[in-house]
């Protein structure tokens, strides 16, 4: 998970009954993932796999294929030329643009 506030266990408590949250809680364990480096200070970790998705999509899946072993031998293969290529995620939402398009999420001051 990302560190949205919304992946806390205090959340299950906001969503459920006390006894079922701690229900949940119990049988949860939570491991957040920010690789260092790679996310950008306003962005997400999960924005970046949605866009590799989509990429894959276009690239890779843009067809009709005959079987999951050649699904599996096609993504192989992308996933290597990507990681070869080294390519990285050309962030270009800036806070000024969040400030426009989420007007409504930011305080007026």
């Amino acid at each position: 998970m990302d560190n949205l506030n919304t992946h806390k266990v205090s959340s299950l408590y906001a969503a459920f009954k006390p006894e079922e949250a701690r229900r949940i809680a119990e049988r949860s364990e939570i491991h957040y993932f920010m690789p260092c480096g790679y996310t950008p200070k306003h962005g997400s970790w999960l924005d970046m796999a949605e866009i590799e998705i989509g990429v894959m999509a276009r690239q890779c899946l843009d067809r009709r294929l005959p079987d999951q072993t050649t699904l599996k031998r096609e993504i192989k293969a992308w996933q290597d030329e990507r990681n070869k290529k080294g390519v990285r995620v050309d962030w270009r939402f800036t806070t000024q643009d969040a400030r426009i398009k989420l007007k409504s999420l930011y305080p007026t001051i």
